[in-house]
């Protein structure tokens, strides 16, 4: 078991556990603060995430630093991270034994990082991550604990690039997230 985030890369730069590995241009592990309070989860990396090799770089993230940014959270304050380390071709959605061949790196990730709130980014994630029958329509911005970690998913920013109606939801459950953190954080550990 990796003792450090840089040690879980390596390991994840050399893995072939499924097929993804063999198209992916660079292996896209996460980025951010490895002390962040809050971490982001997509479901796979996008075309500009596997030019870089940094998760969401491409006009989705550029959105979800806006929404950052409304609510005044720091980017470089949060860790940004998506269950697939490999882009699966033409931007589908995971299979199922892609994730199970990647979620092991996820669970070792949230391990070091040590989120006080772990926030997924679209159905894909929530549906892996909360329940398998997450309504992200019906569920958005709603919190869950599950073992010590808070939890919750909003809307993909790649959906509402689709879809603009959704957006103020999106800004009130980002304002949500950010009134869940400064509690948090307020609170004395243990």
């Amino acid at each position: 078991m990796p003792d450090t985030l840089d040690q879980l890369r390596s390991v994840c730069d050399g893995c072939h556990a499924c097929p993804l590995a063999d198209s992916r241009t660079k292996m896209v592990f996460g980025v951010g603060n490895p002390q962040a309070d809050l971490m982001f989860v997509g479901e796979a990396p996008g075309g500009d995430e596997d030019k870089t090799g940094i998760p969401f770089v491409g006009l989705a993230g550029q959105l979800l630093d806006k929404y950052l940014f409304a609510v005044d959270i720091p980017r470089e304050s949060v860790y940004i991270a998506n269950i697939l380390k490999c882009r699966p071709p033409h931007n589908r959605d995971p299979f199922p034994a892609e994730e199970d061949a990647c979620i092991g790196y996820l669970r070792d990730q949230v391990r070091l990082i040590d989120p006080k709130i772990i926030v997924c980014l679209g159905r894909i994630s929530a549906n892996r991550l909360i329940h398998p029958d997450f309504r992200i329509s019906r569920e958005h911005g709603q919190f869950v604990k599950k073992g010590k970690f808070l939890m919750t998913a909003v809307y993909h920013p790649a959906a509402l690039l689709r879809d603009a109606s959704k957006k103020e939801e999106m800004l009130l459950d980002m304002e949500r997230i950010k009134e869940q953190l400064e509690l948090l954080s307020a609170k004395p550990e243990g």
